[in-house]
């Protein structure tokens, strides 16, 4: 069991290395992004077949994109980590400047500025950790292209880029606790991260949306569906018009897409 597992975590590294028995290209998956006028590609791995379909594929493995607020999966814990958060339930001061998003106006714990996706509270997070050791820890996760420009900004301006294969694999070490530090932080954004729980699924996952250097609007959705205690991993990355609905859009993709799978009526 530890060889098979040990074996499926070099699909995300690089993906031409996997033997294609094991990859199907879903061009099908194409319908939802063309129906909601966006671009970008989808991917998702099965843990326990090590098999893996994508939609898109040069774009999965070959473009990176800044991570948004995807970002705040590691900020959180690289503070935890570090002790710059103890927990998360430890409150973040709102900084008293007022911001088009009601819910950022006021204090929030981390598990509530996790939630509401809060990039000021975020903010503070990341000048609490500092520069010098957020770059130890980008350099130790191996995240992107570990680039820092502004310790408060670098994962917003373009500067921090990330592939939506390494995406992938960022969310199956944090189920399986694999980075080199200890697993309670690990543990604590993992439960942060779980959305919906019922009967039949739990659905984890993290969210963000910022803009290309061209302005286009450019969104993600990382994590993974479980289903009779399976783990499935995926990662949707779109770009459209900046005008566009980006919150509605993303999730409404992720969800036909899922369905379309077989997910979320609890027969995997």
């Amino acid at each position: 069991m530890k060889r098979l597992l040990a074996a499926s975590l070099t699909v995300f590294v690089i993906i031409s290395g996997c033997s294609t028995n094991n990859v199907k290209i879903d061009d099908s998956l194409k319908t939802y992004f063309d129906s909601n006028q966006v671009d970008g590609c989808f991917a998702m791995y099965d843990n326990g077949r090590n098999e893996f379909t994508v939609y898109n594929l040069a774009r999965y493995r070959d473009s990176a994109f800044t991570p948004a607020s995807t970002f705040k999966i590691v900020n959180s814990m690289i503070a935890l980590k570090t002790g710059k958060l103890l927990n998360e339930k430890e409150v973040i001061k709102w900084d008293g400047v007022t911001r088009s998003n009601p819910q950022w106006n006021q204090d929030l714990s981390l598990e509530m500025a996790f939630k509401y996706s809060s990039a000021s509270h975020y903010q503070q997070v990341a000048r609490r950790i500092g520069q010098d050791t957020m770059q130890l820890w980008l350099d130790s996760i191996k995240y992107g292209n570990r680039k820092i420009s502004k310790i408060d900004s670098f994962w917003l301006d373009n500067s921090l880029k990330i592939t939506p294969d390494e995406q992938l694999g960022l969310v199956k070490q944090l189920y399986f606790q694999q980075f080199k530090m200890d697993k309670r932080p690990q543990d604590i954004v993992r439960r942060m991260m779980l959305q919906k729980d019922n009967a039949n699924y739990k659905l984890s996952y993290k969210t963000g949306w910022g803009f290309k250097e061209n302005g286009k609007s450019l969104g993600w959705i990382v994590g993974w569906i479980e289903e009779n205690k399976h783990p499935y991993f995926f990662v949707l990355n779109l770009e459209g018009e900046r005008s566009m609905d980006m919150i509605n859009v993303r999730l409404r993709i992720l969800d036909g897409i899922l369905r379309k799978l077989g997910f979320m009526e609890g027969v995997k």
